[in-house]
């Protein structure tokens, strides 16, 4: 295989372009959201004139966990200040009710030192020989993988729907595009956020005209196209907080089929005659950056990983005061479970785990105001990995998802910028 070639470190922050016209405005000084430690943010605050609050208040969340100040504000632009006294993150919100008596806010955060912010708790001892005896158990499952040629609403595209098997007894179900005329094609494995939903065509078709091999998979051992109403049905019943099934017992979890998913279907890129043997890029957002950060620190053969607002990091954020990503195990007690069990789980699923042994080339991006995924346990993560051999892009204006196209800068960076460099086996 192809030497991997590595990038330079860029800590970028962007700001994005907000059309949409906001009753409450929040600016950092530092217009990139980053500061250094003993540093004071000042957050300037400003309000629409024809807006009109109710219980208009703020806080300030170090971590984005707990409160350390909080009061009540009226309506007129003001100045909200913040010191950082150790390297970390902090989350502003102001929150107010609307007509409907509904809570609203708006959100502004900081960061200090990021390349300075450390690990939550230690990788356990037995992390890597408990996912090498699984990665065994999943080899002496043949994939078997079984391909029905489906209709591609792409000219010079085609089309399969693809099954294969898991371990004990689960399938993987997901759909596979590829140029009609390409022979070698470098490969990119598309992984899903969270919920129960169909895959769509769309999603992958572009980077197949593009010249990709694309493997997408669904996190779930379900039909990829059914109708809504069965996705809905699945939700509610046999997948209710699916994330939370199993996470007592690290051989038992949710998550263990779905990161062995993950592995098999990339080891499936790697069998196929047409892959060209150098390029096999993994991908995915929320959930599916979580599965694909792992998915490169498990697979071998994974030459780069793209992931935007990654789940799964800093399961132990709590423990040194400061918010967890999702799936949030750490207080959980949820069906009577033991949160020291789950606590103890969660060590063997946390993302930051797999990014130390993480070899090739990754490009991150973290929403500065996202409550889902905190940005300071991610970055705390990549802290593992050398500088030369990560770029992560800061999205100040952004929370979890891409509200008034603030993940934007990133996704143009993605396709743009990184992936045609990818697909002719070179580095931005």
């Amino acid at each position: 295989m192809k030497k991997s070639l590595y990038v330079a470190i860029f800590l970028i922050a962007i700001l994005s372009n907000n059309p949409l016209k906001a009753q409450v405005k929040i600016q950092p000084n530092h217009s990139d959201g980053i500061y250094k430690k003993g540093e004071t943010v000042e957050w300037n605050v400003h309000f629409a004139s024809d807006a009109r609050f109710d219980s208009l208040h703020y806080s300030i969340l170090p971590g984005a966990l707990n409160s350390i100040s909080e009061g009540l504000l009226k309506p007129n632009d003001t100045i909200i200040s913040y010191t950082f006294d150790s390297p970390g993150s902090v989350l502003l919100k102001i929150g107010w009710k609307n007509a409907e008596n509904e809570i609203k806010y708006a959100k502004g955060g900081a960061i200090a030192d990021p390349n300075k912010i450390k690990l939550s708790d230690k990788k356990p001892k037995d992390f890597d020989a408990f996912w090498e005896s699984k990665v065994k158990e999943l080899e002496k499952t043949p994939n078997n993988a079984k391909l029905k040629k489906g209709t591609s609403d792409v000219d010079g595209v085609d089309y399969y729907k693809i099954t294969m098997d898991n371990i004990r007894g689960a399938h993987i179900q997901g759909q596979l595009v590829k140029p009609t005329n390409g022979k070698k094609l470098p490969a990119m494995l598309v992984v899903q956020w969270a919920g129960v939903y169909p895959l769509e065509k769309d999603w992958v078709q572009y980077y197949a005209k593009d010249g990709w091999l694309v493997l997408n998979i669904l996190a779930h051992d379900l039909p990829i196209d059914n109708e809504k109403e069965f996705y809905d049905n699945q939700f509610k019943n046999e997948l209710k907080d699916y994330w939370m099934i199993g996470n007592e017992d690290k051989d038992e979890s949710y998550f263990l089929r779905m990161y062995l998913s993950c592995y098999q279907a990339a080891e499936y890129l790697t069998q196929r005659e047409d892959w060209n043997g150098e390029t096999l890029v993994v991908t995915g957002t929320s959930q599916g950056g979580m599965q694909a950060l792992m998915t490169a620190g498990l697979h071998p053969d994974i030459t780069s990983c793209v992931a935007l607002v990654p789940a799964g990091f800093d399961m132990m954020g709590p423990s040194v005061n400061r918010k967890g990503g999702w799936p949030q195990w750490y207080n959980c007690t949820w069906g009577g479970r033991d949160a020291e069990k789950v606590r103890e789980t969660s060590k063997y699923y946390d993302v930051a785990n797999f990014v130390s042994n993480i070899k090739c080339p990754v490009y991150v991006g973290v929403g500065l105001i996202d409550e889902v995924c905190p940005l300071e346990g991610v970055i705390a993560g990549l802290n593992q990995l050398k500088k030369k051999n990560k770029e992560v892009m800061i999205l100040v204006d952004s929370p979890h998802q891409n509200v008034n196209k603030s993940q934007e800068p990133f996704n143009h960076m993605r396709d743009k910028v990184w992936f045609p460099a990818l697909k002719n086996g070179n580095i931005p």
